[in-house]
């Protein structure tokens, strides 16, 4: 057996079957490219489900991480340390509100932001105890905790994890009636993606994003944007939401936050929202960790300039020319996205999203799939336009080996 072969058998023998990767065994990374175990390099185009959005080993990212393992990598919240000020003071100031509430995952983050409008909801908004809603849509993906699948509409996140946790009204996603007439005078929060990564990129319909944020107000209802995928630089803006010039109540990030180095996400919101929280209530021992500040303070460092939203914006616009002249042909049947991400559906005639995935690999270039037929292209923001174009050509050369 050759080592990859090797390395993949252990795995397999030793893992919980909770994932169905690829068979690349990774052994380094620089930019955007990594290398496995026998030499062999491939481009990456999903960076770690934007997790990566400045590049593998990032110099400024992964100095800021060394200076910080040299003083201190944990307090725990019984204490403060002289990062965690910083951290949440300039990430505040970059999302333009007021306050963090910092955790690890995404999926704790989001966690946060529904007791966070739960508590709202009793406090301030004075719902009866027990009785509030919270509003989500269809097609979503914000984790996997057991409240999280609870309002999952994927059969493959939700199957066999029940019972469910109450309190979730779930609608189309995109469609503006459909929530309006789902709320009533419990509903604390809309909880929604600007745009849906794991449903294959999918992007609402123009005016709908303002049309949350106008039936919200009106309603005394939280607006909660879920940018843990969609934030931090991706689509060609901060936030995605910024493309329809709409600032929700309450952000909740991740993945890029760590910058592909440390686990790090937040719920930020105002003050009046994130105040309802009393000491004891809710906390995290590795939240706002100093590491994870040493490193989230550079990222948003990095995010100030806007040359990785520029950056992103134009070479964004460079793939979807090049992935729109694709769709006609017989081989793409739709091309979605925003910036430097892009949801590709492959015709059915020429393979599932797998396998085109594994035809890419096998040409050097990392993508994965997602919903049967949808393929996902997320490279890292840092990637060189001849890189992605090369990335490109492979894809050409998949689809027309039919």
């Amino acid at each position: 057996m050759s080592t990859t072969e090797n390395a993949i058998a252990s795995a397999e023998a030793h893992s919980a079957h909770n994932y169905h990767p690829l068979p690349v065994v990774v052994a380094s990374a620089e930019g955007a490219w990594m290398t496995d175990v026998e030499g062999r390099r491939y481009l990456d185009m999903l960076a770690g489900y934007s997790a990566l959005n400045f590049g593998h080993g990032n110099r400024r990212l992964i100095d800021a991480a060394k200076a910080q393992l040299e003083r201190v990598t944990l307090t725990s919240r019984a204490f403060y340390h002289d990062r965690f000020a910083d951290f949440c003071t300039e990430l505040a100031a970059l999302c333009g509100m007021e306050t963090v509430l910092p955790m690890n995952t995404g999926a704790e983050a989001v966690e946060t932001a529904v007791k966070t409008a739960r508590k709202w909801g009793y406090r301030v908004k004075r719902v009866p105890d027990g009785m509030a809603k919270i509003i989500v849509a269809s097609d979503n993906f914000h984790g996997r905790t057991t409240t999280i699948v609870s309002f999952s509409t994927d059969p493959e996140a939700r199957a066999d994890f029940g019972p469910y946790t109450p309190g979730f009204e779930i609608v189309p996603y995109g469609d503006l009636t459909a929530m309006r007439e789902a709320m009533t005078e419990n509903t604390v929060a809309v909880l929604i993606e600007p745009i849906q990564g794991e449903a294959g990129v999918l992007v609402p319909p123009a005016g709908y994003l303002p049309g949350v944020r106008e039936l919200t107000r009106e309603r005394n209802v939280l607006f909660i944007a879920d940018e843990i995928q969609s934030g931090l630089g991706r689509t060609g803006k901060t936030f995605a939401l910024e493309h329809e010039g709409v600032v929700p109540d309450m952000y909740v990030l991740g993945k890029a936050l760590g910058g592909g180095v440390v686990p790090v996400s937040a719920v930020v919101s105002s003050a009046d929202v994130l105040g309802v929280f009393r000491p004891g209530e809710h906390g995290s021992t590795f939240g706002g960790n100093p590491l994870a500040c040493a490193v989230a303070l550079e990222v948003v460092a990095m995010l100030r300039t806007g040359e990785y939203q520029q950056r992103a914006a134009e070479l964004g616009d460079h793939l979807h020319r090049e992935l729109g002249l694709l769709t006609g042909g017989g081989a793409v049947e739709a091309v979605r996205g925003r910036g430097l991400w892009a949801g590709v559906d492959i015709a059915p005639a020429l393979g599932t999203g797998r396998e085109i995935s594994e035809k890419l690999m096998e040409e050097g270039v990392l993508v994965k799939d997602t919903h049967g037929s949808t393929i996902r292209i997320a490279p890292p923001l840092v990637i060189s336009k001849e890189d992605l174009d090369w990335g490109l050509d492979r894809l050409r050369t998949v689809l027309s080996a039919r």
